[in-house]
């Protein structure tokens, strides 16, 4: 197989995609968050049709299912590739104005648009292996969306070279596109039955080459305080102010377990909203560790801080509610490891040197891997996510292309 010749459709495709707003809303109660993030599933579908891919559809949650059929005699497990349409509500993803700037000279890139969000080359240690080579980024007033379209784009180009590549052999592949992986709702609703694979890849991880076989694992952490609210006038050994009481929880978490002082696979406590006035606050955390039982420790923690707190407060009283998001997807591979190998020796076929790595997040492919379709997690190319300073490598994008096509041949072949 020969890629020099072949004009990848990746970048077109991304920059399509980046301009379309779908931002996923976590305040809101619908399926998917914000029926925008429908825009970009239409065009999807639209597109795999017109590759002559025939079941092609958006559901009416916001999912889109696929399928490129096998072309081979041999009995090759199904794998799905997986990415997720919505974008981050951290920062605006509206008028998105994606820009190319070809061939990168190793200097800091400042944006058009507010020249006061630059990205420096001393702050964004992956640019110096992207010397010229083309970097996409926004115009420096929203964020670029490669979280995570650049992973939409990847699979969709692998799709348009697979389709029109015949001779390339391979078992029946799945395309599952989901809305809401950013509010961690990506997996909320998807059919597991009609999607009918046996193994799975997301495409959402950062620099090339790395492929993640490990997250978090992951809970959210509802706090609410009920104060006793009285006339400030008239306040004195009467009041117990909620708001104060929640300041109090969350100043006594220990600094050296907060996201702002840790690394690599050191745990978290992180607040990450507050809601309420002088009767009745809410606070709500995510709790991160890469295994259980330090996540439960934390959530226990946590909940002996507020208990101290509150000791102070003879007539306010709280409640405590711990809520899964996601685990491990470790637990889950270690016993398939194969399928992390496939993945290895697909990126080992593209010229690059394969990096196993841990990643302090989750992705859809961690839910999916506990929901019975063991999911590691393929670099995408997307870096400085959730921010108007995110980028991506038009060249990065390219071997993620690669890697999938490769993938899809791997598993064929270690086929009976």
């Amino acid at each position: 197989m020969d890629f020099t010749t072949y004009k990848h459709t990746v970048t077109e495709r991304f920059i399509r995609y980046a301009k379309i707003d779908t931002q996923s809303d976590p305040n809101s109660s619908t399926v998917p968050s914000t029926m925008k993030q429908k825009n970009l599933g239409k065009l999807l579908v639209e597109e795999l049709t017109a590759m002559g891919i025939t079941d092609a559809e958006l559901d009416q949650y916001g999912y889109v299912y696929a399928t490129i059929p096998s072309n081979t005699t041999k009995q090759v497990p199904v794998i799905c590739f997986c990415s997720h349409m919505d974008t981050s509500p951290d920062c605006s993803g509206e008028n998105v104005n994606p820009i190319i700037h070809t061939k990168y000279d190793g200097k800091d890139i400042v944006l058009p648009n507010d020249k006061n969000q630059i990205i420096k080359f001393t702050e964004h240690p992956d640019l110096a292996a992207q010397i010229g080579n083309d970097i996409i980024t926004t115009d420096g007033t929203t964020l670029l969306g490669a979280d995570n379209k650049s992973g939409l784009a990847e699979i969709m180009d692998a799709a348009h070279y697979l389709m029109t590549h015949p001779e390339i052999k391979h078992g029946a592949i799945r395309i599952l596109f989901t809305p809401d992986e950013e509010i961690s709702r990506g997996t909320d609703h998807v059919d597991m039955k009609k999607l009918g694979a046996q193994y799975g890849y997301t495409m959402d991880g950062e620099s090339l080459g790395h492929l993640e076989n490990e997250t978090f694992s992951a809970d959210g952490v509802t706090i609410t305080i009920h104060g006793i609210p009285t006339h400030p006038g008239f306040a004195k050994d009467k009041m117990e102010h909620s708001i104060k009481i929640a300041a109090d929880i969350i100043n006594r978490i220990p600094k050296d377990k907060t996201p702002e002082t840790t690394e690599k696979k050191q745990p978290f406590m992180h607040p990450v909203a507050i809601n309420g006035g002088l009767e009745k606050v809410e606070i709500n955390f995510i709790i991160r560790a890469f295994d259980t039982a330090t996540l439960k420790a934390l959530e226990t923690e946590l909940e002996e801080i507020t208990k101290s707190v509150l000791s102070n407060y003879k007539k306010s009283s709280y409640e405590f509610k711990v809520t899964e998001q996601y685990r491990n997807m470790k637990d889950v591979l270690d016993t398939c490891y194969f399928v992390v190998e496939n993945a290895l020796e697909a990126i080992k076929r593209t010229g690059v040197t394969p990096v196993l790595s841990s990643i302090r997040g989750g992705t859809d492919g961690s839910r999916l891997s506990f929901m019975g379709l063991p999911c590691p997690n393929i670099y995408a190319g997307e870096h400085a996510f959730h921010s108007k300073l995110e980028w991506v490598s038009v060249q990065d994008m390219e071997k993620a292309t690669q890697t999938i096509v490769h993938l899809a041949m791997i598993w064929e072949e270690n086929a009976n």
